[in-house]
């Protein structure tokens, strides 16, 4: 049985699949891809954008990474008006706590829109709602479950879920971001696969961020997946880097600075 992987990067040849380009910026690549339905590949279908870059503690200027990020989320998003941002994982577990370190840093805004946004002169903002669901061994709800009510009585138009994946290669562990628009399996990471999330079981268009954080360990009957030691500092720090680019993305009527300043 063949390691398994959450990177489309690893399961396909990307040059091979539709409206396939690669961009580079300074160390920093970008690949885009589509898979189309017919297709009997691993993945589902949809578009597939994937960001690779040098040792995460070595680099200084995240700007090239930025601009890579806008121009990802603009190739698979079409309206961010009204978007929930959810942190999916374990804070706890420090591989799979990418996605609540990231949500708990986006600004939340759908409660300060309208006439009141306009008086503290943030008449731009665009609604941002944050959720961190937490796992389903703490709540006892799965979270597909959760965001369906949550989508629906909030009227929302995107879902962007953040989560840590599994990658095959050590040489993609903290140094790749894939971007797709098919949606996430929550817990697939850490191997707790659970509901999927995709604009198939929410009725919304559904985002998927994702950082691989471990990789499988080869003797699969132990049941093992390996993450560097430093791990803890590599999700503190990419964390923080993914909310900076997401909050600069949601909110372009806003400068960063000011924008950053009120997170």
């Amino acid at each position: 049985m063949g390691i398994r992987t959450d990177l489309a990067a690893e399961s396909l040849n990307f040059s091979e699949k539709d409206n396939y380009f690669c961009e580079k910026n300074g160390s920093f690549e970008l690949h885009f891809a589509e898979i189309s339905d017919n297709e009997n590949v691993d993945k589902p279908s949809g578009k597939y954008a994937t960001v690779y870059f040098e040792n995460l503690e070595k680099i200084v200027d995240f700007s090239p990474f930025e601009q890579q990020f806008l121009k990802a989320m603009n190739l698979l998003i079409k309206s961010r008006n009204n978007v929930l941002v959810v942190g999916l994982g374990n804070r706890n577990i420090t591989a799979d706590s990418i996605g609540p370190k990231t949500a708990e840093k986006i600004l939340a805004t759908r409660h300060i829109m309208g006439e009141f946004a306009k008086n503290i002169g943030l008449e731009n903002l665009k609604s941002v709602s944050v959720l961190a669901p937490d796992v389903l061994g703490k709540t006892g709800i799965e979270v597909q479950e959760i965001l369906t009510s949550v989508v629906k009585k909030t009227n929302t138009d995107t879902v962007i879920v953040i989560d840590a994946l599994c990658a095959k290669s050590k040489d993609r562990i903290f140094r790749t971001v894939q971007f797709t628009d098919s949606g996430i399996a929550p817990g697939s990471g850490v191997k707790n696969r659970r509901k999927e999330l995709s604009k198939n079981t929410l009725g919304v268009n559904v985002v998927a961020i994702g950082v691989p954080t471990v990789i499988q360990f080869p003797n699969d009957s132990e049941n093992l997946v390996v993450t560097p030691k430093e791990c803890d500092l590599l999700s503190d720090k990419i964390s923080e880097i993914l909310a900076r680019c997401l909050n600069i993305y949601l909110q372009p009527g806003i400068e960063p600075e000011i924008l950053l300043e009120l997170v």
